[in-house]
Order: structure tokens, then sequence, then C-alpha cells
């Protein structure tokens, strides 16, 4: 029997679900940049995350369980942006699903940001992480 010591659980209980950070088809994935958050108002709904691997570039967002604990349900979703333009064919949305990946770019040599949008109250939330050349 595993036995965790207290400030563990307690670390365990502040942290919510845990992330999982491999993009599909690429276990070989590290994060690059800063983590960037995804607001509503003041309180942040979801983190979004770019990474790098297998030769791409890859957006997840990952969404907070104080946000889709809510009823009614939600969407989320995660794309790359590249060279100041969002790339759209690297989008990918998830009902209800609280980890997204988006699909890897080819673009490791470009000016790239992960974006991710969270909605389903009526409102779009957004928020991305910062600029990697």
């Amino acid at each position: 029997m595993l036995i965790l010591p207290a400030v563990a659980l307690s670390v365990l209980a502040l942290t919510g679900t845990a992330q999982a950070e491999r993009a599909p088809g690429c276990a070989d994935t590290v994060q690059i940049g800063s983590t960037g958050y995804v607001k509503k108002g003041s309180t942040i709904i979801a983190s979004v995350k770019q990474f790098k691997g297998c030769g791409k570039n890859w957006a997840y967002t990952y969404v907070w369980d104080s946000y889709a604990s809510q009823p009614g349900g939600f969407s989320s979703s995660a794309a790359m942006v590249v060279n100041g333009d969002r790339d759209f064919n690297s989008n990918v949305n998830g009902r209800n699903k609280q980890d997204v990946w988006s699909k890897g770019t080819n673009s490791l040599t470009k000016c790239t940001r992960a974006y991710g949008e969270v909605w389903g109250d009526g409102n779009v939330y957004w928020g991305q992480t910062d600029e990697r050349c």
C-alpha cells in the first residue's frame, strides 16, 4: 500500500485532475515557453501550453476542474498561431473534454504560440502563450 505524506496529498488536492502532457502519437514532447491562461473575468478557467516534439509544434488546452464541473457542459479548443496567423488546420475542438491537443504543425523554424478557447455559457474565453521564435 502506498502512503503519501500530508504535503503531497494537499498538493494533489490543489491541482485537480492530472494533466496528460503528451501529444497524440508523439511521446517525445517538451513544453516550450511559458504557460498561458484562459480567464473568465479574473478567474483562471484553463491553461494553454506550447510543446515541441516529433518535428512539430503542438498547442495544448487544459480546462480546470472548477469550470469543467459546471452544469450545462463546455467546449474547448487548441490551435497553433504561426507567424502571427491562427493555423485553422491545426485546430481541434472537444466537447466536455478537459484536455485538448491541436494537430501538430511543421513550424519549428517559425515564430509560434499556442492558442486555446473555452466556451459554454454563451461566451468565448481565450488565452495564448508567449511567442517563440
